[in-house]
């Protein structure tokens, strides 16, 4: 029995987010995407969160922010459940864990303002304690990534949260020292600023992901520190 056409389409549409997701250029494959049913292929991008391949997972972020900020401006209300189902998997009730789904908040609210204005409070509240936070340390890892990921884009809608980020700078996990120092950069948090120094020589590696050129790039915490506390000092000097 031949398998049903509705079957093979969807098994062929993500066949094809694959493709373009492990694309030598990655640049022309976000163009591709908007050719594709917007819709129709959330779904498989979500799957794609969880893929084996690290760089896959990643630009399945990136695939998803910008697909998702198109439907925005179109019909918001669409983007909206994507972003309640979002939040629900990050849910204990939902019965999953949510691997990359803070990334991908993050990474549509930077690419879509009024998103941002809706649901940055949500992301924010993941790391604080008095809130919604995150226990899983690999969750904390991607709440991270997408804070600092807005805050490249509007750091005006993150007001305060550097305090709940702070703690983060003092974390065993390297990746976390990391991201920790890389937000509160991105932050131009000045209350950072005294803290940042006693991590500039810190000499661990990790792998962060560059979302301006959708590769994984190899740096140390203490690189990451000396960034962040110049962008800080720039912010401060320019005021």
């Amino acid at each position: 029995m031949k398998p049903a056409q509705g079957a093979v389409s969807g098994r062929a549409l993500k066949r094809t987010v694959r493709d373009l997701l492990a694309a030598a250029d990655f640049n022309d494959a976000l163009d591709r995407f908007l050719t594709l049913p917007l819709q129709k292929i959330v779904s498989p991008l979500f799957g794609f969160l969880l893929d084996r391949d690290e760089l896959v997972r990643w630009r399945a972020v990136s695939a998803m922010g910008l697909v998702v900020s198109v439907l925005a401006d179109t019909h918001m209300e669409s983007a909206r459940v994507i972003m309640r189902r979002m939040m629900w998997q990050l849910n204990d009730e939902s019965g999953g864990i949510g691997w990359g789904i803070p990334e991908a908040m993050g990474e549509v609210m930077a690419r879509h303002e009024k998103l941002a204005a809706e649901y940055a409070n949500i992301l924010m509240s993941y790391v604080s304690v008095r809130q919604n936070f995150l226990e899983h340390d690999v969750l904390q890892q991607g709440v991270l990534w997408g804070i600092g990921r807005l805050a490249a884009v509007c750091p005006e809608r993150l007001a305060g949260v550097d305090a709940d980020v702070m703690p983060f700078l003092d974390s065993k996990y390297i990746v976390h020292r990391g991201l920790a120092a890389w937000t509160l950069g991105n932050l131009r948090s000045a209350r950072a600023a005294a803290s940042l120094p006693r991590l500039a020589d810190d000499s661990a590696v990790l792998t962060i992901y560059d979302h301006e050129n959708y590769l994984l790039t190899q740096t140390t915490v203490g690189g990451l520190a000396r960034t962040a506390l110049s962008r800080i000092n720039k912010a401060g000097n320019s005021e």
